[in-house]
């Protein structure tokens, strides 16, 4: 799966012999993948690389983050690396970094605004809140970003969590946008497009700096285009799926 520009690592989590039902797909996908996840972070963490790890969203990150041991990594910091407050409590991802500074007794650092602003004014008033710019530019200084990813559809986690409205992913979507990854969209050839929510969101710095890695892990069949499209920007330092969703991601 690599290509010029592509990511330098890629894990992917075995799928069951032939024959044999396939509970990598649906609901079972988000576990499936997250103890793959896990392990990534936890063999990442006890490296001792990184003195700041950033992490996003999503129900398979999520899933990593509940399948890690307890063990010390009480030399690292972790930090959210865009907003989460959401309407749903279910995919907030608070729970993520309290989970986090639980298993591993590491300082975990949320960011307390929401994904997307009102207002362009309104993002920069967050922005001027005390304590919020210290953790913007903590996520920032982070080395490894671990992120999930979504489309850009109807059917968008972001949709479902109340992060945006219907009116605007249908917009995202009529402008050629395929895939999300931290508040970011993209087109399917990998270029980051300029939305009307681009002004208004809560996230770090999409351009990381020489020595940063962005490390995505997400599956399934409905992301297959989007995770092209996010490979396509060149962006990723590495990306951990399935077996069945790599297999696709090839014959595309």
């Amino acid at each position: 799966m690599r290509h010029a520009g592509g990511p330098a690592v890629c894990a992917i989590r075995p799928g069951p012999l032939r024959g044999r039902p396939r509970p990598w797909r649906g609901r079972h996908a988000p576990a499936r993948l997250g103890l793959a996840g896990a392990g990534f972070l936890r063999r990442e963490i006890e490296r001792g690389e990184h003195r700041v790890i950033g992490l996003g969203h999503g129900r398979t990150l999520a899933a990593a983050v509940r399948q890690m041991p307890r063990f010390d990594a009480r030399a690292v910091r972790f930090v959210a690396v865009l907003g989460g407050l959401t309407r749903n409590y279910a995919a907030n991802p608070h729970d993520v970094m309290h989970t986090l500074a639980e298993k591993t007794g590491a300082q975990a650092f949320v960011m307390p605004v929401p994904f997307f602003a009102n207002s362009e004014g309104d993002r920069a008033v967050l922005l001027s809140q005390p304590g919020v710019r210290d953790i913007f530019d903590l996520s920032n200084s982070a080395t490894l970003t671990f992120v999930g990813m979504g489309t850009a559809d109807a059917g968008a986690q972001l949709v479902a969590s109340g992060m945006i409205e219907r009116r605007e992913i249908a917009e995202i979507n009529a402008a050629g946008g395929v895939g999300e990854m931290m508040g970011y969209f993209f087109d399917a050839t990998g270029r980051v497009l300029d939305t009307t929510l681009s002004a208004r969101t809560l996230s770090v710095d999409l351009n990381r700096g020489q020595g940063q890695r962005i490390v995505v892990i997400a599956g399934g069949a409905e992301k297959v285009a989007a995770i092209r499209a996010v490979l396509n920007s060149g962006r990723l330092s590495g990306l951990i799926t399935d077996e069945a969703t790599a297999r696709d991601l090839m014959a595309g």
